[in-house]
């Protein structure tokens, strides 16, 4: 029997949830979690880094395999991987095994999140439709952000929290496995090994290089793997200039709708995301809250961004995914204004309209991020665009939050130089957001000048390629809507 395009976006939409619970459930709990483990500071910045590394690390490999083996296949098998990374979290006996199992919950939400955005495409092949179900998902990823922090505040131990993640993820695997139909593309099934090791290292170095960053940049350990990271990316590239793209393919990169995604989805990780993942420890050390307080705060930016990344999907066809990222991005930047002024003693309700109106802005962003990143490549090529958009979407927190946490934390260590710092990453966030903004509505009038054959939406022989397997039978679909 064939799957509704309802239980698909259920599936899609719990698993990306559970990706994002996952990734912000120690924000509001980092002290906790590295005193019980008896980490210092080095053990804080990854425990908060870890993550990040995995996702950064496999989202692209999950959506290429995800294409050629399976998008069901490798969306159950992450939310199996995160139940494991989850598992070992919960009975870590010291910080090491902790970050590791961090780590592995990276590489399954990698998968989570890149197949479960791919999986709509065949889904909702017709643009209405899948402009609906990505405003879903991107409802689900500010769920999935305010779910975390409020559940690691309100547990009473960290390890019982992670032994629920454990048990929602194994539940995810077994929805996802009966509601959801395999897709593939049809294409011959191909892994690229070395472009995979390639990026996985690069990535892995770079974001290394950037977590112990924090502690200083001239030590030979830190200039060795930011040396690593240029080599093993550049040799990245080259290998998939030649190979024809098996994990990434660079000629997507012609199109003008891929590149202002993908610039909008790195903007925002660098810029509003970074900053939230540090807003916790600034109001507990800066302004004194206790952490469940502090979710409470959070909790005005990641709420109003599901509700406004619902309200998205109702906005006039007339706005192009370019159109409302440029927007989005503009309003996140008028938001993060108020947050530029706060001193020790400061009453955190007055930052929460400055958050209301950042998180509406954010709400935009991730649903048009969400639709773009399946719009914007052929059918058969939505689990790699995916893959790219969140792996930017990642690297570009990882370097944010390290921008913010080095403006941050500085001497003399006190609640006024970290509110001073805070001010100054606000700022740098506003520009960056302001200058992402710009880029993006330059791009989408770029894009509108394109022939139609150009189009990323008129590679039809792709389209016809989508295979999609019914009670084991192999089916061809076209990008015409089914019938039900």
């Amino acid at each position: 029997m064939a799957s509704r395009p309802g239980a698909v976006l259920v599936a899609s939409g719990g698993g990306t949830l559970l990706a994002l619970a996952v990734f912000t459930a120690p924000l509001s709990i980092v002290p906790a979690v590295a005193g019980g483990l008896g980490g210092g500071a080095v053990a804080t910045s990854w425990i908060l880094s870890s993550m990040s590394l995995g996702l950064a690390v496999a989202l692209l490999p999950a959506g290429a395999i995800g294409d050629d083996f399976g998008r069901r296949r490798v969306f159950v098998a992450g939310a199996v991987v995160t139940a494991a990374g989850s598992l070992l979290c919960a009975l870590a006996p010291e910080p090491l095994l902790f970050i590791g199992g961090r780590v592995v919950e990276g590489f399954g939400a990698a998968a989570l999140i890149a197949c479960g955005l791919a999986v709509l495409g065949p889904a909702f092949p017709d643009a209405a439709g899948r402009a609906r179900a990505t405003g879903t998902w991107g409802a689900c990823l500010g769920a999935g952000i305010a779910i975390g922090p409020m559940a690691g505040a309100a547990f009473g131990s960290w390890r019982a929290l992670y032994l629920v993640l454990t048990a929602v993820a194994l539940g995810v695997a077994v929805l996802s496995h009966r509601l959801v139909d395999e897709s593939v593309s049809g294409r011959t099934r191909t892994v690229d090994l070395p472009g995979a090791l390639l990026l996985g290292c690069g990535l892995a170095a770079l974001l290394a290089a950037l977590t112990e960053g924090r502690q200083g940049w001239t030590s030979p350990f830190e200039l060795t793997l930011l040396a690593a990271a240029v080599v093993l990316l550049a040799g990245f590239f080259g290998h998939q200039n030649r190979a024809g793209g098996g994990v990434l393919d660079l000629a997507l990169f012609r199109r003008p709708a891929l590149i202002a995604a993908t610039l909008g989805a790195f903007v925002a990780g660098a810029g509003v995301t970074a900053l939230m993942s540090f807003v916790c420890t600034m109001l507990e050390n800066g302004l004194a809250l206790h952490p469940l307080a502090a979710a409470w705060v959070v909790l005005g930016w990641s709420a109003t961004s599901v509700v406004s990344a619902l309200l998205t999907r109702r906005l006039p066809s007339a706005f192009s995914g370019g159109a409302r990222l440029s927007g989005g991005l503009l309003v996140v930047a008028v938001g993060l204004v108020p947050l530029a002024f706060v001193t020790p003693g400061f009453g955190f309700s007055l930052l929460l309209p400055g958050m209301i109106v950042a998180g509406f802005g954010t709400g935009v962003v991730n649903a048009s991020l969400g639709g773009e990143a399946v719009g914007s490549v052929p059918p058969h090529r939505t689990g790699m665009g995916s893959g790219i958009n969140n792996t930017s979407r990642y690297v570009g927190a990882a370097l944010g939050v390290t921008v913010v946490t080095l403006l941050s934390v500085r001497p003399p260590g006190t609640p006024a130089s970290l509110t001073a710092g805070w001010n100054t990453a606000v700022v740098v966030a506003i520009a960056v957001s302001l200058a992402g903004a710009g880029v993006i509505a330059a791009l989408t009038v770029l894009g509108k000048r394109w022939t139609p054959d150009q189009s990323p939406h008129r590679d039809e022989s792709a389209a016809s390629s989508i295979r999609v397997r019914r009670g084991g039978v192999p089916r061809s679909r076209s990008s015409s809507p089914p019938t039900e």
